[in-house]
């Protein structure tokens, strides 16, 4: 189960570039669980993707189901 700070996160991430102000501990869960993915954006940087897991929960979220 997320956390209601870790569910946000997830839509955080779902809209935004940036990621700075989310703690580093609800990233690495949303990761744990294959909800988002880390990819190397530049060789010191790495990029966070909602994967199609985080996508169909994050759509049954907004919708209610």
């Amino acid at each position: 189960m997320l956390s209601p700070h870790e569910i946000a996160a997830l839509m955080v991430l779902s809209g935004a570039k940036s990621h700075r102000e989310l703690d580093p501990a609800d990233i690495g869960a949303l990761v744990e669980r294959q909800l988002v993915r880390l990819e190397a954006a530049t060789a010191d940087r790495r990029q966070i993707r909602v994967t199609g897991k985080g996508r169909q929960l994050l759509e049954a979220i907004c919708s209610g189901r």
